[in-house]
């Protein structure tokens, strides 16, 4: 039964007053309910290849990660059932900002409306139809010629040559290779990229000063160069661009780090990964710089105890300055499953930002859009909650506690942002609040 509910004087409701007059009508608007017709059928060339296009293409077609190509409906169709099971998990595309918690707007997000996902759905159970093939949209074009997003590069940092041999393990590792710079420079546009995307997972670039990188070499007990972060390696959006008067410092004597995840194909493959610089002219300085630090690292070592349960860990970083959030990056290890990120701010009030699930096989940058980056007063303490997941649905064997190898656990969010002025962060507080003020006005007069 289709239920219309319409205000009437004094309250009541058209249902209620239907209701309580004559059984007829409600018999009548059954019927209609009823009555609408057969539903119009989902096909792979009208309803499923724009949301392939929009959220899959870029990794599945050849040349890419992804192992199978989705541009034709030959090579998706035996893969329907499939595709419903993944994305009714939220297992694929990969991006696991939990949607009922915090923040939802992000430059890079590709996820999967709730009906995208149960139109892939239905066509799967449906027999995946192809439909007609008038309605099938022209096809995605994509730019893989070896031409910058960001332009003609003023410099460009190498990584050695890799091989991935057709058979073994998955490698993580991490090369450095010297910026090359003499002098200080403010980058204005930044771009990371791979030499082959088959056997690369995943790539992110640091920036690590020539004294630590000397400190590190001269003492193998020294601890692991982390760096600053700079830029990440995602398929079809891996090229960023600093807004006016926003950048980045790249000192002389610099070290780019290369922090690589590679998997085999079956077949011998070769890499050689590069990042690419655009500065601002010399003797330019943004109004504000850029910085991408690792905040809410863990309080103390945590606890994971064999074959137990999940167990929670807690970090805490105070900013001394005001500033804006630009972008968000969790990162844990193999037991972990779920992080959440909270601003407390200096009068007590917690706000939860976001939570996101992990997977180890993807170290995703969520990249926040202009309008909602989080603002902050100084003085305010960001809270990291990582939860680790040993338990015996998890295939444990042994405690566990903090350390960089990739079997023992850590626990923090790579922060980019840039700090602001207290007179800079009360006018865009004044300014977001007058815009949700707005919003709010307008949904009620809807």
């Amino acid at each position: 039964m289709r239920r219309v509910t319409t205000s009437v004087p004094g309250g009541a409701s058209v249902l209620a007053t239907l209701v309580a007059s004559a059984g007829v009508v409600v018999t009548t608007i059954m019927i209609s309910g009823q009555a609408s017709g057969p539903q119009t059928p989902v096909t792979f060339t009208k309803d499923v290849a724009p949301i392939l296009q929009r959220s899959c293409q870029s990794c599945h077609r050849p040349g890419q990660m992804a192992p199978m190509s989705f541009l034709s409906y030959d090579e998706v169709r035996p893969w329907a059932r499939a595709i419903k099971a993944k994305t009714a998990n939220h297992e694929m595309p990969p991006w696991f900002m939990d949607q009922n918690v915090g923040i939802q707007k992000f430059k890079n997000d590709p996820s999967l409306s709730a009906k995208d996902i149960a139109t892939l759905a239905k066509w799967a159970d449906s027999g995946a139809p192809m439909g007609d093939a008038a309605e099938l949209p022209k096809p995605k074009q994509f730019d893989d010629t070896g031409t910058w997003q960001i332009g003609t590069p003023d410099a460009i940092v190498t990584a050695p040559s890799h091989t991935v041999l057709a058979k073994s393990p998955d490698w993580w590792g991490q090369y450095f290779v010297p910026s090359g710079l003499t002098e200080d420079r403010y980058i204005q546009a930044i771009e990371t990229r791979v030499g082959n995307p088959r056997v690369t997972h995943h790539l992110q670039t640091y920036v690590v000063d020539g004294a630590e990188m000397d400190q590190h070499t001269a003492h193998d007990d020294s601890p692991l160069v982390v760096g600053e972060f700079l830029n990440a390696y995602e398929v079809d959006h891996n090229g960023e661009r600093f807004p006016e008067g926003l950048g980045r410092l790249l000192r002389p004597g610099s070290v780019i780090k290369f922090d690589l995840h590679y998997h085999s194909v079956g077949e011998d493959q070769v890499d050689q990964s590069q990042v690419a610089f655009k500065f601002y002219p010399k003797g330019y300085t943004p109004a504000h710089i850029i910085y991408s630090r690792q905040l809410g690292n863990l309080q103390g070592p945590p606890d994971i105890p064999a074959n137990g349960t999940m167990v929670r860990s807690d970090g805490y970083t105070q900013m001394t300055l005001p500033g804006v959030l630009t972008a968000l990056q969790v990162h844990m290890h193999t037991r972990d499953v779920r992080q959440c990120l909270e601003l407390i701010y200096p009068n007590n009030k917690t706000e939860r930002i976001n939570c996101s699930n992990f997977d180890f096989g993807w170290h995703l940058v969520h990249v926040y859009a202009d309008d909602v980056r989080p603002i902050y007063p100084a003085g305010t303490i960001v809270h990291v909650i990582s939860w680790h997941d040993n338990s015996p649905a998890n295939n444990p064997r042994n405690w566990a506690g903090s350390d960089n190898r990739t079997m023992d656990e850590m626990g923090f969010a790579v922060i980019s942002a840039y700090n602001v002025s207290p007179d800079e962060y009360r006018a865009m507080f004044d300014a977001r609040r007058k815009q949700q003020r707005s919003g709010t006005t307008q949904r009620q007069k809807q």
